[in-house]
């Protein structure tokens, strides 16, 4: 069998779509082939009212092995415009996860290293089994990091840590990634999968609009000063007060009830 992703809504989940990495006997190695199957399900999900959330993992307990590396030293034999390709695909890839107006949820089990652990990052949320590994493992092997990995990372950790990660290139726990914030969940082995489940259907019940508005909030404070992100706060609060999730969400409350979101 091939590196292909899968995609499946599972069973008694009516808001979740789950994309699975798979790639049999190689610790679910990534292929270009992945990258434009990857980014047509999300282009398709974004599409789709009835996905609200979205579940990232690998098969077989093992969320992603990387790069393949005989694939890497047979591109060594080709014009580098063939790797240059490879990378902007999966670019492009890293690109639709961030952008996707869908909360993005990474179950990782095993281990993420390489491009996996930026796959990983690319993610919204994380929720890792304790004995997960994540690994930066590009410079162990002569190469540097793609998929986002450095960008993620010295965003989301202290320069000294994010440095170590890269440099060292050996391998981090869950455990002390969730204790500096990078990996939001820890769950016993196994588990991680059904945990993403569980939280994406609790996000699917949420109001789709604001959620989405939120996402684009949060990406926008990357790169606007204060006085910027507050006209932005401002509008989208407007639009959204002004929006049938508004009414709906709010009279629920009052009314101490669900809400319906449609």
């Amino acid at each position: 069998m091939s590196a292909e992703l899968l995609t499946d809504r599972p069973a008694g989940s009516d808001t979740t779509l789950v994309l699975k990495l798979s790639n049999p006997g190689a610790k679910n190695a990534l292929h270009p082939d992945m990258y434009a199957a990857g980014i047509e399900a999300l282009n398709t999900a974004e599409r789709d009212s009835s996905v609200r959330a979205i579940v990232l993992t690998g098969a077989d307990n093992f969320f992603c092995a990387g790069g393949n590396l005989n694939r890497l030293l047979e591109n060594r034999a080709k014009d580098p415009s063939v790797q240059a390709d490879s990378i902007d695909l999966l670019g492009e890839w890293i690109a639709a996860f961030r952008s996707s107006t869908k909360p993005v949820i990474a179950a990782v089990e095993g281990a993420a290293a390489g491009a996996g652990f930026s796959l990983a990052l690319a993610c919204d949320l994380i929720v890792a089994a304790d004995d997960a590994r994540f690994v930066m493992s590009y410079a162990r092997v002569g190469l540097t990091p793609d998929g986002g990995g450095s960008w993620f990372l010295t965003r989301a950790l202290p320069r000294a840590l994010a440095s170590e990660i890269l440099l060292e290139a050996k391998p981090i726990g869950a455990v002390r990634l969730h204790d500096v914030g990078v990996v939001n969940r820890l769950t016993r082995r196994g588990t991680a999968l059904d945990s993403a489940i569980a939280w994406a259907d609790d996000l699917g019940s949420m109001s789709p609009k604001a959620l989405a508005r939120i996402k684009s909030l949060i990406t926008s404070a990357d790169v606007q000063p204060l006085a910027a992100h507050l006209d932005a706060e401002r509008d989208s609060f407007v639009d959204a007060l002004h929006h049938g999730d508004a009414l709906e969400g709010i009279s629920a409350f009052l009314e101490k009830r669900q809400p319906n979101y449609k």
